[in-house]
C-alpha cells in the first residue's frame, strides 16, 4: 500500500519520532512511505531508509495556509495514496479541505492520531474526522469520547505508542567511558543518590515541586542530588532563572544539576537511582516514562494521564496524587529504601506492536465491506 502522513515539520519531538517509526516500518515490510511537511533536521532520516519527503509549507497557524489545500489536493490527484494519515491540527485541516472534495470512490482512507488533551473547540475536532481515529492511551481514547461525543467508539483504535526493547534493555549500564565523562562534567554526582526529571524547562512539568523534593530528602552518607535533564526555549529562560533562585533560597545549590539539552538520555536514565514524572497537566502517553521503565529503572509520578497508566501497568509503588508533595516525599523515601522494580515492558508497548496494530487499523479500512467491490490495492 501506498501511506501518506502529513505533520507540520521534521524537527524533534514525539509525533516526528512517531511518523519516522512508522514510515521506516512501511518500507521494510514492502510498502511506500510519504511524509509532508515543512522539512526540518530530520528529513534526511526519514529518506535514509527509503520514504520520500515531500516538502510543503503546511506548519503555519493562520489563514494563509488555506492557500495549501489546492496544491495538497493536486498532490492527491498525483500520488494517489491508498491511506492519508493526519498527525496535528494545522496539516490535519489542510488534508481534510483537500481529501473531502475528491470522489469518495478513489479517494485516499482517512486516518487520524490524537496525539494530546487538545484544546477541545472546533480547531481540535479535526482530529476527529478520520475513518479510523487512533488514540495513544486509554487517557485519550476517554478525552475523545467525552470531549467529542459525536466520535463513534467504533471508530477509535487505542494504539499506545512503543520502544524497541533492545535500546532500552532491562539493567543496561553506561561504559565507564560515559560514566567519567558524566562525572568530570557533574562531579557532585559520584556517589550520590540521583534523581532524575526529564523533559522541558516549563511551569507544566513539575520543576518547582521536583525542587522541594530534593531539599526535603537526606539520606546517610550519600547526598541525594536532583538531576533536571531538558532544554530552555529562549522564551523560557526567566522560568530558568525562577527555578535557579529557588535552589539558592533552599539551599541545595550543590544538590541540584540543570544539564540542559542532552542526546545520552538513555545512559542518565540507566544511571538513575529515581526517574519522575511530575507534570501539572496530565501526558497523553510518556514515552519517556516507558523508557525508564524498560531500564528497570523505578519511576515516581503523578497519577493522571498516560503516565498514570503506564505505572499502574508496569510499576504502580510509584504512583502519586496530583500535587500532593507529602506523598511524594513519602512514596519516595519508600522506594528508595524497599528498592522494588519495575515489571518488565512488552507488547503492547514496543515499536514492532505499535505499528503493527497501525498496519492492521489501515487493513481494515483497505478491506472491501461484502456486496463491495476495492478501488484499492490488495493487501
Amino acid at each position: 500500500m501506498k501511506v501518506l502522513q502529513i505533520l507540520p515539520e521534521l524537527n524533534a519531538g514525539g509525533v516526528e519520532r512517531g511518523t519516522l517509526e512508522l514510515a521506516d516500518f512501511l518500507v521494510r515490510n514492502g510498502h511506500e512511505a510519504l511524509v509532508v511537511s515543512q522539512g526540518g533536521r530530520l528529513v534526511t532520516e526519514l529518506e535514509r531508509f527509503g520514504a520520500h519527503h515531500i516538502t510543503l509549507a503546511v506548519h503555519r497557524k493562520s489563514l494563509f495556509s488555506l492557500l495549501r489545500v489546492g496544491p495538497f489536493r493536486r498532490l492527491l490527484e498525483q500520488e494517489r495514496p491508498d491511506i492519508l494519515h493526519l498527525r496535528s491540527r494545522v496539516p490535519g485541516w489542510i488534508a481534510w479541505l483537500a481529501w473531502r472534495k475528491l470522489d469518495p470512490r478513489t479517494r485516499p482512507q482517512l486516518v487520524t492520531t490524537v496525539h494530546g488533551f487538545y484544546s477541545v473547540n472546533a480547531y481540535s475536532a479535526i482530529m476527529t474526522r478520520g475513518e479510523r481515529v487512533i488514540a495513544v492511551s486509554e487517557s485519550i481514547r476517554d478525552y475523545i469520547l467525552k470531549s467529542y461525543p459525536a466520535t463513534s467508539p467504533e471508530r477509535i483504535r487505542t494504539i499506545p505508542r512503543g520502544i524497541q526493547p533492545e535500546d532500552y534493555p532491562c539493567g543496561f549500564t553506561p561504559s565507564p567511558t560515559w560514566l567519567a565523562r558524566w562525572h568530570a562534567e557533574f562531579p557532585q554526582l559520584r556517589d550520590a543518590i540521583q534523581l532524575v526529571l526529564p523533559g522541558r524547562i516549563t511551569r507544566l512539568k513539575g520543576h518547582e515541586d521536583f525542587i522541594q523534593l530534593v531539599a526535603a530528602l537526606n539520606a546517610p552518607g550519600k547526598p541525594v542530588c536532583g538531576v533536571i535533564v531538558g532544554d530552555v526555549h529562549p522564551k523560557k529562560k526567566a522560568y530558568l532563572a525562577e527555578l535557579e533562585a529557588l535552589v539558592n533560597e533552599l539551599g541545595v545549590r550543590q544538590r541540584v544539576v540543570f544539564t540542559g539539552h542532552r542526546t545520552d538520555l538513555r545512559e542518565i536514565l540507566a544511571t538513575a537511582d529515581m526517574v519522575y514524572s511530575l507534570s501539572q497537566q496530565p501526558e497523553s502517553f510518556g514515552r519517556t516514562t516507558l523508557e525508564a521503565l524498560a531500564l528497570g529503572r523505578p519511576v515516581v509520578a503523578y497519577d493522571h494521564g498516560g503516565v498514570g497508566e503506564l505505572l499502574q501497568r508496569f510499576f504502580p509503588a510509584g504512583r502519586v496524587p496530583l500535587g500532593n508533595l507529602d506523598a511524594l516525599f513519602t512514596t519516595t523515601r519508600m522506594v528508595l529504601l524497599s528498592r522494588p522494580t519495575p515489571e518488565i515492558v512488552g507488547a503492547p508497548y514496543t515499536l514492532t506492536a505499535m505499528c503493527e496494530a497501525t498496519l492492521n487499523t489501515y487493513r481494515e479500512l483497505l478491506r472491501p465491506q461484502p456486496g463491495e467491490a476495492s478501488t484499492h490495492r490488495t493487501l
